[in-house]
């Protein structure tokens, strides 16, 4: 068996594990209480799934091998098309999005994907800042706007503000330099104390998801799981028996 993709529920769906096993390809659902126990074992390309059926590729670089990357060129955009032809006519909108406690980031998506994009990444505030025709004029102000506010926020840092909440004077402060169509607000059920400890693993109780992280309690400690790390492990079934880092209050 080999993981081979993720849900992140984004989509009003449960997010899930993808699991391929002799061609098949399995849910994994993670939905709050439900147990989890696979053992991770060596890493390779997740091949490619089509149709819930999996074509395996044996190449040893994971998450995915030269043949099976994709490059997905509308991210570093900037408003000049880096592709024969812009394709992005349809209807988009410029939006920030805070991640607690102070951190917060410009982006670009189609207007009628803003709500999904925000969950996707896991965002605890959204604002949506401008709606424009196409693709090209959101990139253009998005560059604007990356002068000063980043364009790209990493999971590390994401998961460090895991158990607090957003800085409502810093957000407050921040969407006063601009007319604000409409804010959104996200709640992720995770109800955590402390920040979870960062760990690759498939094992464990799941407390829950948020964007593309996954949150587990194993042991006495929680642990938040970026599930790309998990892409192209092959697993066993069996919760995972290797030493894992654990909070203080464990050992209480």
């Amino acid at each position: 068996m080999q993981v081979v993709g993720y849900e992140t529920g984004a989509n009003d769906g449960e997010p899930a594990l993808l699991v391929a096993d002799s061609g098949a390809v399995d849910r994994e659902p993670l939905v709050g209480g439900r147990s989890l126990a696979y053992t991770l074992g060596d890493r390779r390309c997740a091949g490619t799934t089509a149709d819930g059926e999996h074509r395996p590729c044996h190449a040893k670089r994971g998450p995915y091998c030269e043949t099976h990357t994709r490059t997905w060129v509308c991210a570093r955009c900037t408003g000049t098309c880096l592709k024969p032809e812009m394709d992005c006519h349809e209807e988009h909108a410029v939006y920030l999005a805070a991640f607690a406690p102070d951190t917060f980031k410009v982006g670009v998506t189609k207007s009628w994907r803003l709500d999904v994009r925000l969950r996707e990444q896991g965002a605890d505030r959204g604002a949506h800042l401008y709606t424009v025709a196409d693709g090209r004029i959101a990139r253009r102000i998005e560059a604007g706007i990356a002068e000063g506010i980043p364009d790209r926020v990493g999971v590390p840092r994401k998961v460090r503000g895991f158990h607090r909440s957003v800085d409502d004077d810093a957000w407050r402060e921040l969407l006063s330099g601009f007319d604000v169509i409409e804010t959104a607000s996200f709640d992720y059920g995770l109800s955590l104390a402390e920040r979870p400890i960062p760990e690759t693993l498939a094992s464990g109780t799941v407390r829950g998801t948020k964007g593309r992280v996954l949150v587990v309690d194993r042991g006495g400690t929680t642990y938040a799981v970026d599930m790309r790390d998990l892409v192209g492990h092959e697993v066993s079934e069996g919760a995972t028996e290797r030493d894992l880092q654990s909070t203080l209050g464990t050992f209480g």
